[in-house]
């Protein structure tokens, strides 16, 4: 009778042993479990972030757009995560060609569960498909308001398959930028001043909303219909900033996360009060939608450093952002006359080139790693040098590109609505419906 409970029992450790093993291989033991779940985690966090860019555009455009502005966020997420899964993640991540670009994984080839790191692959490709995604929807703010719904589908999946995924080679997949020593941790010009450069391109060949300049040159503020949720969305943007940044270390391991977020945190808030404190010079009046702006501009700034420069560093680095994007909004609208309704191209193209040259002066091998260190702390121009040629490159890049495909778009399918479709807005006309219907006012006999 012992004999038999004792095979009983060595039978079940057996079985249970083998179980083991089989799940072990399956997961791939040599995968931390507790880093896949942090990367999806910050990437849940940057999803939500699409929802923050629909609330503060929509909230900075007139109410007859705002179905129109929520359609082409929902979308250029849709269309963007079949591109990038399609194209952009091998040519992001492929087997480097030239530090070019990627030539492999398109589609996700040869990735599979029982591959090496397979497991960790797929939760990777969701973060950085969150990221194509704001590359993208960063265009959509400058250019509301006149552009044709099928135009923006089509720029849309070309910056996710195309312009997003090289410039993002460049910089983190080994290419040439990442041999050089550029450092843009999490994505001030591989994310946003990708986003704010093809921004300033169709915001410029769109020409500006009617009413928006008079036959002077004069610029005429079109306010936005709902200023409280453009709030709302900013205070989603600056909690989902804290999976952008932090998350970037794709290791719950890595303790740097904690100082990462602080920066992360002190650099918006010195943002908002930057701007905040300029506006109120310049005009006068502590202006909200500028000192919202203030705020992602400190958190575009600080996305590049902010792994590499101290809690200090971020507060000055968010304090310039904040005065800059003032100072460039105004630049941008009154002597440029590019017609920007959310400023985007200031907050993400601008200030995410500042804040990577930024990282030039303000590194610190404390933070960054032995060796690396800004002009401030005895560096020298070298660091400061490698970061403009980043940015320069990358603004050539992009903005030649996406003239290109804009130019095709206008010649074929046409990119800006009639003066028709304008005035009576893009709810109406490209989607059928109004965002807020059951405002008229009926009398009953």
């Amino acid at each position: 009778m012992k004999l038999k409970k004792i095979a009983i029992i060595i039978s079940m450790i057996a079985l249970f042993s083998g179980h083991a093993f089989a799940q072990e291989t399956t997961t791939q033991s040599s995968i931390n479990p507790v880093d896949v779940v942090w990367t999806l985690v910050a990437a849940f966090l940057v999803f939500f972030m699409q929802a923050g860019f629909a609330m503060v555009e929509t909230g900075f455009t007139r109410a007859k757009n705002a179905g129109n502005i929520i359609m082409k966020n929902l979308m250029d997420f849709s269309v963007g995560s079949i591109a990038f899964f399609v194209i952009g993640f091998g040519l992001m991540f492929g087997n480097d060609i030239m530090g070019l670009f990627g030539s492999s994984r398109f589609l996700l080839s040869g990735i599979s569960p029982s591959s090496p790191d397979g497991l960790w692959t797929y939760a990777y490709w969701l973060f950085q498909c969150v990221f194509a995604a704001t590359a993208a929807t960063i265009v959509s703010g400058a250019m509301a308001e006149r552009t044709k719904f099928i135009a923006y589908l089509i720029y849309s999946f070309i910056i996710s398959a195309f312009i997003y995924p090289i410039s993002g080679h460049w910089a983190w997949g080994g290419g040439w930028l990442s041999k050089l020593g550029f450092i843009d941790f999490a994505g001030s010009t591989v994310v946003h001043s990708v986003g704010g450069w093809a921004a300033l391109v169709g915001a410029a060949l769109l020409k500006p909303r009617l009413g928006k300049y008079t036959v002077d040159g004069r610029s005429n503020a079109i306010l936005g219909h709902n200023i409280p949720l453009a709030a709302l969305g900013v205070f989603i943007l600056w909690f989902g900033w804290f999976g952008f940044n932090p998350g970037s270390t794709t290791s719950a391991q890595n303790l740097s996360i904690g100082f990462i977020a602080l920066n992360t945190n002190i650099a918006a808030a010195a943002g908002s009060v930057a701007a905040m404190v300029t506006v109120w010079i310049r005009s006068g009046k502590p202006d909200i939608s500028m000192t919202l702006n203030g705020s992602l501009a400190g958190l575009v700034a600080i996305t590049a450093g902010c792994s590499s420069v101290s809690p200090l560093s971020s507060l000055f680095i968010g304090l310039i952002a904040g005065i800059v994007v003032v100072l460039s909004v105004e630049f941008i609208d009154v002597r440029l006359r590019i017609d920007d309704p959310v400023g985007a191209i200031s907050v993400h193209g601008v200030c995410g080139a500042l804040g990577t040259l930024l990282v030039g002066i303000f590194a610190q091998s404390e933070f960054a790693g032995q060796g690396i260190n800004g002009l401030l702390y005895g560096g020298g121009f070298s660091l400061l040098g490698v970061q403009l040629i980043g940015v320069i490159a990358v603004f050539l890049y992009v903005t030649i590109i996406i003239s290109v495909v804009f130019l095709i778009i206008k010649k074929t399918v046409g990119l800006r609505v009639s003066k028709e479709e304008e005035l009576k807005g893009l709810d109406i006309n490209e989607h059928g419906m109004e965002s807020y219907a059951g405002f008229q006012i009926f009398i009953t006999q």
